[in-house]
């Protein structure tokens, strides 16, 4: 019993050590200059710019002009920055149920900043996840603004720019710069303690042999897409622990060579998502009406993730 414990404590130990590696040597620094870049495209109203012209568009798919503003919080900054512009769509009785559960499947389609932006550092082909994130998401929201959530009530939303403005505090570029930078590094801070445990979910899984298992278990299904049977862990920890926890337990893989960057890729339409446990219930919280129509919404970004998925099969 002693000798499993002090095995235990060794694998806990290295564990800490290369979580704390991952939060601070890798996704520190991205978060925090992604996120400073953010806050001055913010302040300067370049995204409220970009908000502006995409909304008539954005509209076509039941979006509403507000979503432009989530869309860009995740694809660019975390998979929680959402919230803020979802607590204000949930106030909003302009915006109609409808449109509510529209908006929030294309999030739930698409690929969230904190995995996206480290794991690119390793090999994910940014630009491909984003523009098969806008895809998958357009198509969320389609299906469940036609079809998913076609039962609620729905009212016309004109594009005005009035609505998607918001004021912005007056700060100099330093500050700007230096808020950013805080809000990032504060991000990494809250990313550690799962980091930590999705390495030590991959250490353990190993020396219990259940990695090896998995890979004989799914290794031909795999393999018939030319994936690694290896990356079936990473499917496995998404979709238990989230995408931070995902990206936590790829990153040492591929710094193994247990995957490639071609594994990533191709597994990156289904992985790299918010539809997850810890990615749902943080969205949901943005208020009662995104809890009340988070079926149809999920309904909707499994068809877009199905789509992302097949993208990036196609792909890569």
């Amino acid at each position: 019993m002693q000798e499993y414990m002090q095995e235990f404590l060794k694998i806990l130990f290295a564990s800490g050590q290369k979580g704390f590696e991952l939060a601070f040597f890798i996704l520190m620094p991205i978060m925090v200059f992604m996120m400073a870049v953010m806050r001055v495209l913010d302040q300067k109203g370049v995204l409220r710019l970009v908000a502006i012209g995409a909304a008539p568009v954005l509209l076509l798919f039941g979006i509403p002009g507000l979503g432009v503003f989530a869309i860009v919080q995740i694809l660019f900054v975390s998979f929680a920055a959402p919230v803020s512009t979802f607590r204000i769509m949930d106030q909003d009785e302009g915006i109609s149920d409808r449109k509510i559960a529209a908006g929030f499947a294309a999030i739930l389609c698409m690929s969230q900043a904190n995995a996206t932006l480290p794991l690119a550092a390793f090999g994910l082909n940014l630009p491909v996840a984003m523009a098969t994130s806008v895809i998958g998401g357009l198509v969320a929201a389609f299906l469940t603004y036609r079809f998913f959530a076609r039962h609620l009530p729905d009212s016309v939303e004109k594009p005005a720019a009035d609505e998607i403005k918001k004021s912005a505090q007056q700060q100099n570029l330093i500050q700007m710069i230096m808020s950013g930078g805080e809000e990032g590094f504060q991000l990494v801070l809250k990313a550690v303690p799962l980091l930590v445990l999705a390495v030590l979910l991959v250490n353990v899984l190993k020396a219990i042999g259940a990695i090896s298992f998995m890979e004989v278990l799914c290794g031909p299904a795999l393999s018939f897409f030319g994936i690694s049977a290896s990356a079936v862990l990473s499917v496995i920890t998404k979709y238990i622990a989230g995408g931070t926890a995902m990206m936590g337990a790829t990153i040492p893989m591929l710094q193994e060579h247990l995957m490639t960057a071609t594994d990533l890729n191709k597994i990156a339409g289904f992985t790299i998502n918010t539809l997850d446990p810890v990615g749902v219930a943080v969205l949901v919280s943005a208020g009662k009406r995104f809890a009340s129509f988070a079926v149809p919404a999920i309904k909707g970004a499994l068809a877009g993730i199905l789509v992302r998925g097949i993208l990036h099969l196609v792909i890569f």
